[in-house]
């Protein structure tokens, strides 16, 4: 299948062909597209090979491609990998010049620009940009590479045996511009296994007479947690060798030989040393016998004498295949940074000693529960920051006593909720040596929050993150400022072994702002089975709770709150919307849990005309029991589209929150409802019931972009996965992300 071939492209001429590949890391393609989108003209195309991707890559990329024809995609029906994928990439190629970039990467901001003009003034067969480089904890570093790429620069384009330095920048596709012509002149492929691009690279270096650099950080590269590695992506020290010999093979048979073997032999040797130092210690002595024997087959030999430096010391004991001895030079010149390294640590304990040690009973009693053996029965289940009996992981625990009734549950709770839980519900307060029991040995974790720093998370133990709500506001990486912050959260997502996503758009945003190795399990909210499988009574039921009386319609009003205000200012006025509504609505209220209550509202309360259900314990019950929503920003509005009733979008501050908080939705150009930003606008849209035609397909929309598998049966997939290992299978009618 292919998208996106104007005719239009054609006859235009295009300056840069961006090669894409993508395998999985949904969460990051738009991103990536849209970088080189907004950087570029009309004289750049991206070519996107999807390879096989078992995701919502797919369709971001189609979405991305009928957004903008500069984009084209290629899907693949089995996975070819890397290499093989940028071979047909490049094949499919328009451009004078080729950049291969990565899925996890992106274009700086003003990046293209830059390489643009130097592509025209310079004409160069390959030219090699700077990057900056973003670490899993968020931090944006320089490569370090400005000076030695402003060196090259200064130089002016040449072959590689008049730019030796270059030869060292060999390794990585991202960051080289390559002439399309040469790389087809030469018939080069990319490598089948990890490290494709070295047979690729390497070769084009060689050929190359014009090589230049631009010292401006074009590119940016991230270090994903949840980045592919596997052998047809990142691979191994051994596919890495095996593409150095397909180098030398290459050198062997090409005219600059004898001026440039002695180049490329050294720069081969400082990325083979770089790889063992990284190994894992039990494959390090027959890769180092294997860089020993290829080097000295090579034609390299340490000089004689006393060495001068300890890399000259390094290469004299890869010639002469002393790895016993080279092992100890590694380990001399690591020393120094292990000794800075404890000293940092053992600063860091001294600084906590005093806040540790009033806890020190507690986590004594903690690591010797940790010593105890799992127990495989036993499940925790906590919600909220240890609120109370809600949200997903009630609906998880309650399927599993259906399912799995040898299951052990017990809920975490703090001390104030306690009292609020059902009779006879095993649960632990917060805290106490109970608490740390049954954390330590749990054979499941199941929360909508993360747990506590201190949580360690256990071999064998499994971890499921619910959630509790739909991203609509941005969270996760997006609002965690600096590494101090960043170090834990990522440390909290490591400990995820599934997140549950109710809709695709979850899944792409949080595969991004909480990056992890976990698996997502694409099954709907277990909280929204009531809500998908109620009818007529369960409705009535829900009613007769709140004790609503027949004939009376009922309003829930639940907004958001807003993080970047120190104080609670509501944008709407409840208690007059209920007295301009009439003793016949019912409007229930349910404040966010962070804010206090409501000055002003006793007599509405007495007359039952306003109910405050901020500490109702259900808000599926309280939907069940409304006839219609207002809310604003928050993620509620996502869940009681499940029910395919109206909803007002009340929206007066919508350009602040927007512009203090972020968001990843724009629900008032998207809206499942009708949006307001005054109450006069609320009390007529609720009196008037102007919730049919335009609303009502603005509804539908929403609800096929937003709950595409809330069949009643998420909570079954979700029990069926984590406790039977049964793959779970959603109903698969889900729009892109």
């Amino acid at each position: 299948m292919v998208s996106g071939w104007p005719t239009s492209l054609l006859a235009r001429m295009i300056r840069v062909s961006f090669l894409l590949v993508v395998h999985r890391e949904q969460a990051y393609v738009a991103e990536c597209v849209r970088s080189v989108l907004r950087e570029g003209g009309d004289d750049v195309e991206l070519v996107a090979i999807d390879d096989a991707s078992p995701d919502h890559g797919p369709e971001v990329l189609d979405q991305l491609a009928a957004e903008d024809p500069r984009v084209r995609v290629r899907h693949l029906p089995q996975r070819i990998g890397l290499g093989a994928s940028r071979d047909l990439a490049l094949s499919l190629a328009r451009g004078r010049h080729v950049w291969c970039i990565d899925t996890t990467g992106a274009l700086a901001l003003g990046g293209l620009a830059p390489v643009v003009d130097q592509l025209d003034q310079l004409d160069p067969d390959v030219l090699i940009v700077d990057h900056d480089l973003v670490t899993e904890l968020g931090a944006v570093r320089p490569a370090r590479r400005g000076e030695q790429l402003a060196a090259l620069a200064a130089r002016g384009p040449h072959e590689l045996a008049a730019l030796p330095a270059a030869a060292a920048l060999a390794s990585g596709a991202w960051d080289k511009v390559l002439r399309t012509q040469l790389l087809r002149d030469l018939g080069m492929r990319f490598g089948t296994a990890g490290h494709s691009e070295l047979s690729v690279t390497w070769p084009a270096l060689i050929a190359a007479d014009r090589i230049a650099a631009s010292p401006a950080a074009a590119y940016v590269r991230r270090e994903a947690p949840n980045a592919v590695r596997d052998a047809l992506t990142t691979g191994s020290a051994g596919d890495a060798l095996d593409q150095h010999d397909e180098v030398w093979s290459f050198l062997l048979g090409h005219g600059r030989r004898a001026a440039l073997a002695p180049v490329v032999r050294e720069a081969l040797l400082r990325q083979a040393l770089g790889l063992l130092e990284a190994a894992p210690p039990g494959e390090r002595a027959a890769l180092f016998a294997r860089i020993s024997a290829a080097y000295r087959d090579r034609g390299g030999s340490g000089r004689t004498g006393i060495p001068r430096s300890v890399p000259e010391l390094r290469t004299r004991l890869v010639s002469s295949g002393h790895h016993r001895s080279y092992e100890g030079v590694a380990r001399s010149a690591a020393g120094a940074k292990v000794a800075v390294a404890r000293a940092r640590r053992v600063a860091a304990r001294g600084r906590g000693a005093l806040a540790r040690a009033e806890r020190v009973a507690l986590r004594r009693h903690y690591r010797r529960s940790l010593r105890a053996p799992i127990d495989p029965e036993l499940a925790v289940f906590a919600a909220y920051w240890y609120r109370g009996y809600q949200c997903n992981p009630r609906a998880v625990y309650e399927e599993a006593r259906r399912v799995v009734p040898s299951v052990r549950g017990v809920w975490v709770v703090t001390a104030d909720a306690a009292a609020s839980l059902p009779a006879g519900l095993d649960h632990v307060v917060d805290g106490t040596p109970e608490y740390y029991d049954v954390l330590a040995r749990a054979a499941v974790l199941v929360n909508n929050v993360n747990f506590p720093n201190d949580v360690v998370k256990r071999p064998g133990a499994v971890h499921l993150m619910t959630h509790h709500g739909t991203p609509l506001k941005r969270m996760g990486t997006d609002v965690t400022t600096g590494p101090r912050d960043l170090a834990p959260l990522l440390r909290r997502v490591a400990r995820w072994d599934y997140s549950v996503s109710s809709n695709p758009f979850s899944t792409v945003v949080v595969e991004r702002v909480f990056p992890g190795r976990y698996a997502t399990l694409e099954v709907g909210y277990p909280r929204n089975d009531v809500l998908a499988r109620a009818g007529d009574p369960e409705t009535a039921a829900a009613r007769e709770a709140l004790g609503i009386l027949a004939g009376q319609r009922v309003v829930l009003h639940a907004p958001t709150h807003r993080d970047y205000r120190p104080d609670w200012a509501p944008t709407l006025d409840v208690a007059a919307l209920a007295e301009a509504l009439g003793p016949d609505v019912v409007v229930l209220d349910r404040r966010h849990y962070l804010y206090g209550s409501r000055p002003g509202m006793d007599d509405l309360q007495r007359e039952g005309r306003v109910r405050d259900v901020s500490g109702h314990p259900s808000i599926e019950q309280l939907c069940l029991a409304s006839d219609l929503l207002i809310s604003d920003y928050s993620s509620i509005v996502v869940d009681y589209a499940v029910l395919d009733r109206p909803m007002v979008i009340h929206a007066p501050d919508w350009e602040v929150y927007r512009t203090m908080r972020g968001t990843y939705y724009d629900l008032v150009g998207e809206p499942p409802g009708v949006v307001t930003t005054t109450l006069a606008e609320v009390i007529d849209a609720v009196a008037s019931g102007a919730f049919a035609d335009e609303p009502a397909e603005r509804r539908r929309a929403f609800r096929e972009r937003f709950c595409p598998w809330e069949d009643g049966r998420a909570a079954e997939r979700v029990v069926g996965k984590v406790w039977l290992g049964e793959e779970p299978i959603a109903p698969r009618t889900a729009a892109a992300p």
